[in-house]
């Protein structure tokens, strides 16, 4: 990466680093995130399963047979709920510390009730790791977020984990632009102010919260990985993401 996009990106960085601090210290000032507190992540909150069940009224939730979620608490009622109407559920592999980045949670195979299916711990006890190329196309994308505007620009908790799930999924062709994105959050997560993107920052079609519906103006969709956004170091962290990354490579290589 040249310095000035490098600049570029870490200017970004900070900018949603101080919007973040910003939504955790509200949330826990007005005491509306749940234990063990907001701060460092997608934070659960007051409501969320009131959140889940608006979603769930909803015409793209009501279309979808395959969903794809994040693992974090906030979303588990929607998690639980998507199980408990017979979708196939996929979820990331906490941290994609697995080079099979992702729970296939079938519901005609749990074995155990839907909430504890859906949980982080209970999906990666009784659920089977599979690589992109073994998934079905995704319908809906749950996305888990510390902050949101009415645009549907999204911040997540820091890590990036997010956009390289929708990243790779994209390159794979399991979303395309029939697939819908949508987020449950607190009202104090929505904010009305321009939020900082790069060009890998997918946005949302619809945010839910217990007491509101936001249909999203302007969504977007990634355009898959883009490589010069990810350095050496940070794709040899990321074991799913070097395994998928070296696949594809093989893949494209002349025979």
């Amino acid at each position: 990466m040249n310095e000035q996009f490098n600049e570029m990106l870490e200017n970004a960085k900070r900018a949603k680093l101080e919007i973040r601090r910003r939504i955790w210290e509200r949330l826990e000032r007005e005491g509306v995130a749940r234990p063990p507190g907001a701060s460092g992540r997608i934070p659960n909150f007051v409501g969320a399963e009131e959140a889940a069940d608006r979603l769930a009224s909803l015409e793209p939730w009501r279309a979808a047979q395959t969903i794809m979620a994040n693992p974090d608490t906030a979303q588990l009622p929607v998690r639980a709920k998507a199980l408990t109407q017979g979708k196939l559920l996929y979820m990331a592999v906490p941290g994609l510390t697995n080079p099979l980045p992702f729970l296939r949670l079938d519901p005609t195979r749990l074995g155990v009730s839907s909430w504890q299916a859906a949980s982080s711990k209970g999906a990666l006890a009784i659920a089977p790791k599979v690589a992109v190329s073994e998934m079905d196309p995704i319908d809906l994308v749950i996305s888990g977020n510390v902050a949101v505007n009415r645009e549907g620009a999204r911040i997540g908790k820091g890590a990036g984990f997010s956009d390289i799930e929708v990243a790779m999924l994209v390159d794979a062709g399991l979303i395309g632009e029939s697939t819908k994105f949508a987020t449950t959050v607190h009202p104090l997560q929505v904010i009305d102010e321009p939020l900082p993107e790069t060009d890998h920052d997918f946005r949302l079609d619809v945010i839910v919260t217990p007491d509101e519906v936001i249909w999203c103006s302007s969504p977007r969709r990634p355009s898959g990985l883009i490589m010069d956004h990810l350095d050496e170091e940070k794709v040899a962290a990321v074991p799913a993401l070097a395994a998928f990354i070296g696949n594809r490579n093989d893949a494209n290589a002349p025979h």
